[in-house]
């Protein structure tokens, strides 16, 4: 690239990223985009997530490709005595640390909030793991899997798919921890500008995950007793999915009152706005069931085209149903840019998922392709003034690797 990219809300912020899979690095890409200067480092056997998935060259599997760039990586073997003095040196130069690493294996290694904050007391430490250190789970491994099933979202896929309890498609629970943990260090990153003080914070997956599920589904146990059970009814219906049509899928969401009549009378149904079950938001939600049975009955009359142009007629909200595969091809998606394809100097052409936010000031983005691992070993380590001999011997150990 000849223009110099564009500054992020973060730029000039450092961050020492020590995690892997996808919660931390998740949580760790979102500070880059946004202009911090990310050094990751890879212990000698590596993120894992370098090899889960199609790659061409091993360990840049096409997923990392995304997660990684805007980060410099550093192999460092923390079991080593030299490789925690290189981790002190660099704690001691940045603004924020984010690990994943449970308890008492962070305690073993040198990175526990007490060793870390007595480097430097203003730092914005990140302990972005499993659960909370404060309750009983707080040594127990976790993955997005469990944290599915712990939470009961699990249970409520179970519920709306009329079978047994199933895991979501995706990474969620990662996905969502890692933006928690992102806004965050923000958020305590922006009181130590205030303030000056630095501080812990930590993010676990179970407590993240749950608040975001339960802020619909606490329903009647939001009251002390409970008045009701939990589970927000609209989205448990059975019914409640992409409709088929004619020759396809249609998503639709008449929502409003007027919205209603106006899907009554789309459908030569207008005698059902009359209805004491659908008169109102409120006896529509008890009746959802029986709501939404109806819409999926109706709408195979017709192709999912021809619905869209009745639907956006009569102003109720339609749009058609994407594959992982063709959403990448939509043509909003398109227009505004959210993928990118780049030329990286050994993997060729690879495909970028943009950030979705925006700033007019300072919008951030790309600014470096994905590092090999220990790519940026040897140029970060004379950052923080070790010499080319001092380098050379740390390579010769295996603390570090020359990974250029």
């Amino acid at each position: 690239m000849t223009d110099a990219p564009p500054k992020g809300p973060l730029d000039g912020v450092r961050v020492i990223d020590l995690t892997t899979v996808m919660f931390g690095p998740y949580c760790t890409q979102i500070l880059a985009e946004m202009g911090a200067d990310v050094i990751k480092i890879e212990q000698p056997a590596g993120d894992s997530s370098r090899q889960t998935g199609p790659s061409k060259t091993p360990g840049m599997a096409g997923g990392y490709l995304t997660k990684a760039r805007n980060k410099r990586s550093i192999m460092l073997d923390l079991k080593q005595p030299e490789g925690r003095a290189v981790f002190q040196r660099l704690i001691a130069g940045a603004d924020a640390f984010v690990h994943n690493i449970r308890p008492k294996p962070a305690a073993r290694i040198g990175v526990d909030y007490e060793t870390v904050s007595a480097i430097k007391p203003d730092i914005v430490y990140c302990a972005a793991t499993g659960f909370r250190p404060d309750g009983p789970y707080a040594d127990k491994a976790a993955y997005d899997d469990l944290i599915q099933g712990l939470s009961g979202f699990a249970a409520l896929n179970g519920k709306v798919s009329g079978g047994e309890p199933r895991y979501a498609p995706s990474v969620i629970v990662d996905k969502v921890s890692g933006l928690f943990a992102s806004y965050a260090v923000a958020m305590a990153l922006f009181h130590r500008e205030r303030t000056g003080e630095g501080q812990r914070v930590d993010v676990g997956m179970f407590e993240a995950f749950t608040a975001f599920l339960m802020q619909e589904h606490l329903q009647g146990r939001a009251f002390d007793p409970p008045i009701g059970p939990a589970g927000y009814s609209r989205l448990l219906t059975t019914h409640r999915r992409p409709y088929p049509t004619a020759d396809g899928y249609i998503c639709v969401v008449p929502y409003t009152d007027r919205h209603w009549r106006a899907f009554f009378r789309l459908v030569g149904r207008p005698e059902l706005a009359a209805d004491e079950r659908f008169a109102s938001l409120r006896e529509r939600t008890k009746n959802i069931d029986a709501l939404y049975g109806i819409v999926a009955e109706v709408l195979p009359a017709k192709t999912t085209a021809e619905w869209l142009t009745l639907m956006t007629e009569a102003d109720i909200a339609a749009m058609q149903m994407h594959d992982v595969d063709s959403v990448i091809d939509d043509p909003h998606i398109k227009a505004v840019g959210l993928f990118q394809v780049m030329e990286h100097p050994t993997e060729g052409k690879v495909r970028y998922i943009e950030s979705p936010v925006r700033f007019s000031k300072t919008p951030g983005g790309f600014r470096r392709h994905a590092d090999r691992q220990g790519e940026s070993s040897v140029p970060v380590l004379e950052e923080i003034g070790y010499s080319a001999d001092e380098i050379a011997a740390m390579i010769e150990s295996g603390v570090t690797k020359d990974g250029r």
